[in-house]
């Protein structure tokens, strides 16, 4: 399986903030990994190494692998509109991460789990691909069946976020993918241009 299932602290620690979460563990130990930790002399990054960690950094932080993330610029990139910035839509408006974003999962990679499961209906049918692109006004919901779930009740319970472009009605356990957001919108901390100049290489 190609999908990174190593240690998520790890990763955080490489780029220096907790891109899965919160994270106890991280928080202890913010500094990068490695034999000398903190103490290690590092020198100064080159202006590709900068732009290949934020690519990598969008790719941990949304589970997306090489391939599918090099075809979604593709489809940026033909797009109207600045390129980094629609990449970051198409990446909010996966299924996964729009169930993540309505509180349904306390991260992506649940989410993932739980749209493959068939727990997950669009528009009142059973989607079970995590890659799916949601457009303005779909309606997502939990299945009937899965409504119960202890993981989906403890997950809607403990979330707080509230985002503009989603809506979610808790009694029924279904929410709207209102519009695309904007990208003032999107709380990452991805810098997107250095996305593009390494991928306009």
């Amino acid at each position: 399986m190609a999908r990174y299932t190593g240690p998520k602290t790890k990763i955080a620690r490489k780029f220096g903030e907790a891109i899965f979460g919160e994270d106890k563990s991280f928080e202890k130990r913010n500094y990068p990994p490695g034999q000398h930790g903190n103490t290690r002399r590092r020198g100064k990054k080159s202006e590709y190494a900068i732009q290949l960690m934020e690519k990598q950094k969008a790719k941990y932080t949304y589970g997306i692998l090489e391939r599918q993330f090099r075809n979604m610029f593709k489809k940026a990139t033909a797009a109207s509109g600045l390129t980094g910035e629609v990449l970051l839509q198409l990446c909010e408006s996966r299924l996964d991460n729009v169930v993540y974003r309505m509180g349904i999962s306390p991260s992506r990679s649940g989410a993932r789990q739980l749209v493959s499961h068939r727990h997950i209906t669009v528009n009142g049918k059973l989607v079970n691909i995590p890659s799916y692109s949601l457009k303005a006004g779909d309606v997502v919901a939990v299945r009937e069946k899965s409504k119960s779930l202890e993981t989906i009740e403890r997950s809607l319970s403990n979330s707080s976020h509230v985002y503009e472009w989603i809506t979610w009605n808790n009694d029924i356990k279904e929410g709207t993918y209102v519009s695309i957001p904007a990208r003032i919108q999107i709380p990452e901390n991805i810098n997107e241009q250095f996305i593009v100049e390494l991928y306009s290489k």
